[in-house]
């Protein structure tokens, strides 16, 4: 009984390696995925979360099954997790390969198909986010940006202020007057 509740040492310490090793493994998957995996998932993204989830916890504890193994495991993802947003929080560079960098997608009402084409965002995903914006089409917009999370923000040229301090708005000011 006392197996099945508190393994050996050496045991707990093999669930931490390889939970640490797994957790590695998985980040570095999801980051390599792209930020439109992680922001919006698909009933195809969360059944291959699901499934992702189940194939690692036997490599995560291995043949142990003990309450004290999955409370190790569990324990291991939590400080790892910790520390990963504490470093990627005080380290600028560490942030940009954890969580990456926004994507410009439009600039001046042209959409950038080799940006799309990199993050997996197709063209009726972009105008999908453009119409939640309001905007109608793509060239009505200034700027459209793949953020971080996976989100898509989008700038309106009648939000730009015409002495606003930006290429954009300093192109659009003087083609305006001329």
């Amino acid at each position: 009984m006392s197996g099945m509740l508190f393994p050996g040492g050496h045991v707990l310490a093999q669930i931490v390696l390889r939970t640490g090793v797994i957790y590695l493994l998985v980040l570095v998957g999801v980051r390599l995925s792209g930020k439109r995996e992680v922001g919006q998932m698909t009933p195809f993204d969360l059944t291959l979360l699901l499934l992702l989830s189940n194939s690692v916890q036997n490599a995560m504890t291995g043949p142990d099954t003990s309450l004290m193994g999955g409370a190790i495991a569990a324990a291991t993802l939590l400080i790892m997790n910790y520390f990963a947003a504490e470093l990627s929080g005080a380290n600028r560079r560490f942030r940009r390969l954890i969580q990456g960098q926004p994507t410009l997608l439009i600039h001046d009402g042209k959409a950038i198909e080799s940006h799309m084409a990199k993050e997996h965002v197709s063209i009726d995903e972009l105008q999908r986010a453009l119409r939640e914006h309001g905007i109608s089409c793509i060239d009505q917009t200034a700027l459209a940006v793949l953020e971080v999370d996976g989100s898509i923000s989008c700038l309106k040229y009648d939000e730009l202020k015409p002495d606003a301090n930006t290429h954009l708005a300093r192109r659009r000011f003087i083609q305006k007057k001329q």
